[in-house]
């Protein structure tokens, strides 16, 4: 409950709402970046898959590629990305726009497979080409699947968009990590105080037994 309290304090204090550190701030960059990652790896994804569902081609390859990309450690994807393209938000997107595409490739792949055969070829037959066939029979069908994959990238994407402020980044994460370095300097000034007031009260006692040896 002391914990809950001291919440509800910080979030009740103005000053926590207003400036380059408010939440409204840190929140659009939070935002900002979960967005933009999740959006580009929608272009880069649906294309793929799509393509690769309609023709069931390569499908194994790409879900073996995708399942690779779920495995991969989002933080090390971060700072690998950090370490070639420096500070800013370039690596930032980069790592979390390869944490999007793997959901969005399975699930259009697998959603385009799943649609009935039946209805493919009843759809040739009364003259549908191939881009129409997609557009009009496929992806009406395939959507809650499709939807499903964009879902969990954007629920992983923004719960990682957190470990942008471990490279400098904005956003909620932020809060985080500047709370960890307050409570280090604090345990480190308790430190020099307390190690400070033992050396002070050390050195007079040390002298007064080295005069009473003498």
């Amino acid at each position: 409950m002391d914990f809950l309290h001291r919440v509800f304090i910080w979030l009740a204090d103005p000053a926590h709402w207003h400036g380059s550190d408010g939440i409204p701030t840190r929140l659009g960059e939070h935002l900002h970046l979960s967005l933009e990652a999740v959006a580009i790896g929608a272009l880069i994804a649906l294309p793929i898959g799509i393509t690769l569902g309609h023709y069931g081609r390569f499908g194994n390859l790409a879900i073996s590629v995708s399942n690779l990309g779920r495995a991969l450690p989002s933080y090390g994807i971060l700072v690998t990305a950090f370490q070639i393209l420096g500070l800013g938000d370039a690596p930032i997107i980069l790592a979390l726009t390869a944490l999007a595409i793997p959901p969005m490739v399975t699930n259009s792949y697998v959603g385009l497979r799943e649609v009935n055969p039946d209805l493919k070829d009843a759809a040739r037959g009364m003259g549908y080409r191939e881009l129409a066939l997609v557009l009009r029979i496929e992806l009406p069908l395939a959507v809650p699947l499709i939807m499903a994959g964009i879902r969990t990238s954007a629920v992983q994407v923004v719960a990682t968009a957190t470990l942008a402020a471990a490279i400098a980044g904005g956003g909620l994460g932020r809060y985080i990590i500047d709370g960890f370095a307050r409570g280090r300097q604090g345990s480190y000034s308790r430190a020099l105080t307390s190690s400070g007031s033992s050396g002070s009260s050390g050195r007079p006692a040390s002298r007064a037994t080295a005069f009473k040896t003498a």
